[in-house]
């Protein structure tokens, strides 16, 4: 005879076995997900593709050509780290880099200066100010390359017009070379070049990031009775950090990288003053034909370039938090 157990009152009565419920998903999302993985993965694929052949495979070669003697015409040779040990004995090589440095940190700070205050300039909307704004930005139409071959012809002892018109204005009397006089006159001539070609592109992203500022921050100032300069120290230039490191990056990155403004005006003259760390890879490469020595250089520029980028993020971070 069989017997049942009264559950007590209130309670419900429970299988002994429960099964667990299922953790995986059910095949359509399952399918859907992959379908998504496979697009994506469709859609960047070019990109990837490109950047592997143009920038990681150069990368690759020229790292591996900076580890031997590499003539233009005849067979490669390995002689590391000749090409590495060599640096520090080339006194032109040494003279460049310093000339570079020094050439980075003045066109850094003039440019920044001009570009931030064309960008204060034109800030607000009032007549007149989109007028402004396309002549500060008209510069960057021009190509590089050009615009040097357009200064070369204005700074031209003999068919340049400005040594005329400072004559005749009383700065300069008699003649000038602009582009071969003195290291200062070089130097001057490349750095007015930069800033008239960069000025109105470096004015854009600084005024992108002004106008990303929210203005109920600068009501909220004006109520509290700060000034214009107690705004600009407290408010604009804080909030304008992120800004202000992608711009440092790309002009020092710029800078450091210089060749057609010097190549082009000075030929790095006079007696090499003006010759940057790309006329020296230049030279070793399509002069001297030796690209073997002309890699090592470049892959340590690189090197130098990356440092630089990653202490000058971490600093501009760093004050910001």
């Amino acid at each position: 005879m069989s017997t049942t157990t009264a559950s007590p009152p209130g309670t419900t009565s429970t299988p002994s076995t429960r099964t667990p419920p299922s953790r995986r998903e059910p095949r359509p999302a399952r399918r859907g997900r992959r379908l998504r993985v496979l697009v994506g993965a469709a859609y960047a694929a070019p990109t990837a593709v490109m950047v592997v052949l143009f920038f990681l495979v150069p990368l690759g070669l020229v790292a591996w050509m900076s580890l031997h003697r590499w003539p233009l015409l005849g067979k490669a040779k390995f002689n590391a780290p000749a090409n590495y040990s060599g640096i520090a004995e080339d006194e032109l090589l040494r003279s460049a880099a310093w000339f570079t440095v020094k050439y980075t940190v003045i066109i850094t700070v003039l440019l920044f200066v001009v570009a931030f205050g064309l960008a204060l300039l034109v800030q607000h909307r009032r007549p007149g100010v989109g007028f402004f704004r396309t002549a500060f930005l008209l510069p960057t139409a021009v190509g590089f390359a050009s615009a040097s071959l357009l200064f070369l012809g204005l700074l031209s002892d003999e068919i340049g017009p400005v040594t005329d018109l400072l004559s005749w204005l009383g700065p300069v009397d008699g003649y000038v070379s602009w582009t071969s006089g003195s290291p200062d006159s070089a130097l001057g001539s490349a750095v007015g070049l930069v800033l008239w070609r960069f000025a109105g592109f470096t004015m854009l992203i600084l005024l992108t990031g002004l106008h990303a500022i929210p203005p109920d921050v600068y009501e909220a100032a004006r109520v509290d009775g700060a000034n214009r300069w107690q705004t600009f120290r407290s408010i604009t230039l804080p909030l304008m950090r992120p800004t202000i490191a992608l711009v440092l990056t790309i002009m020092t990155t710029g800078s450091l990288l210089a060749f057609d403004q010097f190549w082009i005006l000075t030929r790095g003259g006079p007696d090499n003053s003006t010759t940057s760390l790309v006329m020296v890879i230049y030279r070793e490469a399509f002069v001297r034909l030796d690209l073997g020595s002309a890699a090592g250089i470049s892959v340590v520029l690189m090197v130098a370039l990356v440092v630089f980028n990653v202490i000058q993020f971490r600093v501009l971070r760093r004050r910001s938090s």
